[in-house]
C-alpha cells in the first residue's frame, strides 16, 4: 500500500464545475488532487473479495457494486468497484474520495483508501459496517414482526443522520442521496451515513447547482427535479422521507400499494394533513399502547411534513431540523421550527396537537417527490428525454 499526496492544484473548484463536458486524457493527467489517501493494489483486492465473489456481495447501486472483504492486516473492508472505467466514473471516483477524505465524523462511514485512478479497475474501500442498512431493518431482509426495531433506536437513528448531514452542510457539501439504502448501522445501531458519489461541494458563491436530476425514486426534491436547481434543501427533503420511513416502516415507494399511495410522501402529506396519524404509524413500535412514543411519533411526522414543503424556503434548514428531534427525544420545547413556516406566506405545517384539528393546512398544495426520476412534473405519464438519473 502507497499513499498518494500532491499539492498543486485543487480538484475541489474542478468538482464545483456543474458541467458533465467530457475533458481529454490529458486534461485528466493534468487534475491534481489535495488530498492524502491510501492506495491499495487491486490485486490485493481482488484477494479480499475472494475475486469479488457473489457470495461476499454487500449492495448493489447506481455507480457499482459493493463487496466484503480483509485485507492483508487483518481489517475487515467494503470494496466499492465501479461499473465503467471512463471519464464520468473517474469523475465520480475522484469526487468521493475528496469529500471523504476531507471530512472526519463519527457519522460517516471512513474511506480507508482507493485504487489509483489508472488502475485496470477503479476500487474504493470503506470501513466494513456490520449491521445492515436503515432500510434493511424497517422494512427490508432484515425486518419483521418479531423483531421490530424498536421506536427508541429509531429516534436516535433520526438524530445521529441529521447529525452528519448537519455537518455536511455545514462544510458546503450536499449529498443528493439521502436514503435509508444509504444509511448503515454499527453493531450498536449507531448510523453511519455512506456512498458520496453524487455528492457535490458548493461554491461560495452560488446558492445550488444546477445540473440533470439525479437521485433515488421516491426520494427527489420536487423543486430539484423541476428546476434542475440543487440545494442543502434537496437533502432536507430526502431526510423528510427517511423520517417517514421511520414511523411508518413503509418503503419510500411501492407499486403494490394504491395508486395514490405508491408515493410514501405523498401518503403521509394527506394523513398528516387530516391528522389520520394512526393510518401512518408502524402499530408495531407502540403508538397505540405508549403515550410517550405516541407524542415522539407525532412530533416526528409533523417535522418530517415541514421537510416535505413544496417550497425548499419553507423547508428548515438541516441544523435546526436536528436540533428540533434533539427536543422531541428529550420532550424538551425546542425552537418553533412552525413559526419558521408561519413567517412566510401561509401556514405550512401542522401546529400544536391542542389546536382545532378541522382548521388545519387549508388549502394546502403539495407537489411530490416522482415515483421514477424520469417523471416529468404534472403528468405521470411523462418522460424527460435524455436524463441519465
Amino acid at each position: 500500500m502507497i499513499y498518494l499526496k500532491r499539492k498543486n492544484a485543487s480538484l475541489k473548484s474542478r468538482l464545483r464545475n456543474s458541467t458533465s463536458h467530457p475533458q481529454s486524457n490529458s486534461d485528466m493527467e493534468e487534475c491534481n488532487v489535495s488530498f492524502e489517501v491510501p492506495i491499495f493494489n487491486s490485486t490485493e483486492l481482488e484477494e479480499a473479495t475472494n475475486n469479488f465473489a457473489a457470495s461476499n456481495e454487500l449492495g448493489d447501486g447506481g455507480f457499482g457494486t459493493v463487496y466484503y472483504g480483509k485485507i492483508r492486516d487483518g481489517r475487515e473492508v467494503a470494496v466499492k468497484r465501479l461499473y465503467e472505467h471512463n471519464y464520468r466514473r473517474v469523475k465520480q471516483f475522484m469526487n468521493e474520495v475528496e469529500i471523504l477524505t476531507r471530512l472526519q465524523h463519527k457519522n460517516l462511514v471512513s474511506l480507508y483508501g482507493c485504487t489509483s485512478r489508472h488502475s485496470h479497475e477503479l476500487l474504493l474501500v470503506y470501513e466494513y459496517i456490520s449491521n445492515g442498512t436503515v432500510a434493511d431493518h424497517i422494512h427490508g431482509q432484515l425486518a419483521n414482526s418479531s423483531t421490530t426495531l424498536p421506536w427508541r433506536i429509531r429516534m436516535g437513528i433520526a438524530i445521529e443522520t441529521a447529525t452528519a448531514l448537519a455537518y455536511l452542510h455545514a462544510s458546503d457539501i450536499v449529498h443528493r442521496d439521502v436514503k435509508t439504502n444509504n444509511i448503515l448501522l454499527d453493531k450498536n445501531f449507531g448510523v453511519k451515513v455512506a456512498d458520496f458519489g453524487l455528492s457535490r461541494l458548493f461554491p461560495n458563491d452560488v446558492s445550488h447547482i444546477s445540473t440533470a436530476p439525479q437521485g433515488t425514486p421516491g426520494y427527489v426534491d420536487p423543486e430539484y427535479h423541476r428546476c434542475y436547481q440543487l440545494t442543502e434543501k434537496s437533502d432536507v427533503y430526502s431526510f423528510g422521507v427517511v423520517l417517514i420511513e421511520l414511523v411508518s416502516s413503509k418503503p419510500a415507494v411501492d407499486i403494490s400499494r394504491e395508486r395514490d399511495e405508491i408515493n410514501l410522501a405523498n401518503f403521509a402529506i394527506n394523513k398528516i394533513k387530516k391528522c389520520a396519524f394512526g393510518e401512518l404509524m408502524d402499530p408495531n413500535l407502540g403508538f397505540e399502547s405508549d403515550s410517550e412514543i405516541n407524542r415522539m411519533m407525532t412530533s416526528v411526522a409533523e417535522l418530517a411534513f415541514l421537510c416535505l414543503q413544496q417550497d425548499k424556503e419553507m423547508r428548515a434548514p438541516m441544523d435546526e431540523v436536528l436540533e428540533e428531534l434533539k427536543a422531541i427525544a428529550c420532550n424538551e420545547n425546542a425552537a418553533d421550527l412552525f413559526a419558521y413556516a408561519d413567517e412566510r406566506e401561509g401556514v405550512l405545517a401542522p401546529p400544536p396537537s391542542h389546536y382545532d384539528d378541522s382548521q388545519l393546512l387549508k388549502n394546502m398544495q403539495l407537489t411530490h417527490s416522482p415515483v421514477s426520476v424520469t417523471q416529468k412534473w404534472g403528468s405521470s405519464g411523462s418522460s424527460v428525454p435524455g436524463v441519465d438519473g
